[in-house]
């Protein structure tokens, strides 16, 4: 976001999954009251359906948003390449929770969905071998990616600092 104009900023939040705690607990709590310490207004639109995407990717243009944020959720993730083509047709960069939206996307910065796959097979296991699953603990990811695509911040004329490419796990030229 622009250091000099920290009032903008939008976050997409797709509510077509109400059920989804995680992102009740961040769009209620956390996102907002990170953005209030920071002192960014943070508005947000919203879209429960395909449809609804152009629309909310216009009210963010209209809020002359600096940058997005795009909760990775049932709807996103399957309209991932119009999300993508959204983004860069309002000039809005945009930050993603899931890797699939690296080749075209800004940045991915999310857990790495292959990773719980492999720890939830160690939790089948013990499962299989007599353990109660009430008696397994929660855990959350351990391994995140973060994702730069170079070719996406050109062509929405932004500098990325080295510091951040170098501490990218991957960066697409």
């Amino acid at each position: 976001m622009d250091a000099d104009h920290p009032e903008n900023g939008v976050l997409i939040p797709c509510r077509n999954t109400p059920g989804n705690p995680m992102h009740r607990l961040l769009l209620a709590d956390e996102v907002p009251s990170t953005a209030r310490n920071l002192g960014v207004a943070l508005p947000i639109v919203q879209a429960t359906t395909a449809e609804e995407l152009d629309v909310a990717f216009a009210s963010a243009a209209a809020h002359r948003a600096d940058a997005i944020i795009v909760f990775g959720d049932t709807l996103t993730v399957v309209e991932a390449p119009r999300v993508v083509a959204l983004a860069a047709k309002h000039h809005l960069p945009a930050i993603h929770f899931s890797r699939q939206f690296a080749s075209d996307g800004l940045i991915v910065y999310g857990p790495d969905i292959a990773d719980l796959f492999r720890r939830a097979g160690s939790y089948v296991d013990k499962i299989l071998k007599g353990a109660k699953p009430s008696d397994l603990p929660v855990e959350q990811p351990v391994k995140f990616d973060f994702v730069i695509n170079m070719k996406t911040a050109k062509a929405l004329g932004l500098s990325v600092p080295t510091l951040l490419l170098l501490r990218a796990d991957e960066v697409i030229e």
